[in-house]
């Protein structure tokens, strides 16, 4: 199996890279969508993201179109939307797939590492958050209703700090 820091990315500027970009920082990936009822989570994870970032933190978003379209632009207009309307500084990726057919190995990566509380290994939906350790290992996972801002989600991502 491929380590996630291994698997190659593309930035939203349409850049290649890959999480070896970030190494030896915790990071929480997460797949995002700007027409979703959890879209003010942007704002949270943009806080989240300020509070640890000198600390060694990052919050990556990954937008995804898999749950009822509600990611249907491009990279360019998703960008604009982050930036104008949540002020969103933190790194974000080209748009993937990250359940079903096409599925991003990233996602498939992430899903197999850490399996949902039911044991099934699909996203559950947009927002769903992943916790990677500074070694690159996948500790957390974080279901969408886990807001930003939530204590659980907060102190795990201190406790790898």
């Amino acid at each position: 199996m491929t380590a996630v820091q291994d698997i190659p990315l593309r930035t939203i500027e349409g850049e290649d890279t890959s999480l070896a970009a970030y190494d030896g920082q915790v990071l929480l990936v997460v797949n995002v969508a700007s027409k979703c009822g959890l879209t003010p989570q942007y704002d949270g994870l943009e806080k989240l993201h300020e509070r640890f970032r000198d600390s060694g933190f990052s919050v990556l978003g990954f937008p995804a179109n898999d749950f009822m379209g509600q990611e249907p632009g491009t990279d360019e207009e998703i960008a604009e939307f982050c930036r104008s309307t949540f002020d969103v500084q933190f790194p974000m990726f080209s748009k993937i797939v990250v359940k079903g057919e096409g599925q991003h190995p990233l996602y498939a990566a992430l899903t197999e590492a850490v399996k949902r509380e039911d044991g099934s290994v699909d996203v559950q939906w947009n927002f769903e958050k992943f916790l990677i350790s500074r070694t690159g290992e996948v500790v957390g996972r974080f279901s969408p209703r886990v807001t930003p801002e939530d204590e659980t989600l907060v102190e795990a991502i201190q406790k790898q700090l």
